[in-house]
């Protein structure tokens, strides 16, 4: 109870402080603190989202995957795809079936093709709103470091117009610029990590819908119930 009261008051103490520096900062630093803020706020908006329907994408695509692998015939996997339609197996599967289904005979290039299209086009659809969390990892903590250093050139000129070269003086100045930098870090990396943990489950779903399509080809390339043409 005692080391929860004083974390407690560990944690108001030190919120107490950094709310206290981004009041004495000056007009630049807050202009600077707003913008890291904007920064913050629409990275983990969609960094929220993007987790949110990748694992959407993930349960789903596991379960067509099981009910297409029991299907006896294509119809029925056609019948219901749209249960699984987060997932992106199905565009995939209903761009090859619809390619089969216009065919007078079996003409599996075309048909491949098709996959390839839908493949590609659902792999832009998951990435869609990424590049936004690699700008934020790639220039939030530069734009923090001009806040630090227009910081730390106002802290320094007044030191000179005040004419006290001691630590004391410029001491207060430097720890009020130092906070724009890190504001920066704080919006960069919670941005890095997610960047490169997304990107990773990109790659994934490309293999995957790579590997869907190759084993809808062999299910059409072996003749089987329902993989007829009209």
């Amino acid at each position: 109870m005692m080391i929860m009261i004083k974390t407690s008051l560990v944690g108001s103490f030190i919120g107490g402080e950094i709310v206290s520096l981004i009041r004495e900062t000056g007009p630049v630093a807050q202009a600077v603190l707003v913008i890291l803020l904007f920064f913050s706020v629409l990275s983990w908006s969609i960094i929220l989202s993007k987790w949110s329907s990748l694992r959407r994408a993930r349960v789903q695509s596991a379960r067509f995957l099981r009910a297409f692998r029991k299907a006896q015939r294509l119809q029925d996997v056609a019948a219901v795809s749209e249960q699984f339609n987060p997932s992106p197996l199905v565009p995939v599967f209903e761009n090859g079936y619809n390619e089969l289904k216009r065919q007078g005979t079996r003409n599996i290039t075309a048909v491949h093709r098709a996959t390839q299209i839908a493949a590609s086009e659902e792999l832009t659809r998951l990435e869609r709103r990424l590049t936004w969390l690699a700008t934020t990892g790639a220039i939030t903590p530069f734009i923090g470091l001009f806040g630090t250093v227009w910081g730390i050139i106002d802290a320094f000129h007044g030191l000179g117009n005040a004419g006290a070269a001691t630590l004391r003086a410029v001491a207060p100045g430097i720890s009020e610029a130092l906070i724009t930098t890190a504001a920066g870090l704080f919006a960069a990396i919670p941005a890095v990590i997610a960047y490169n943990q997304f990107t990773q489950r990109m790659r994934e779903f490309a293999a995957r819908m790579d590997d869907f399509s190759l084993e809808l080809l062999n299910m059409i390339e072996r003749g089987g119930p329902g993989t007829e043409g009209r």
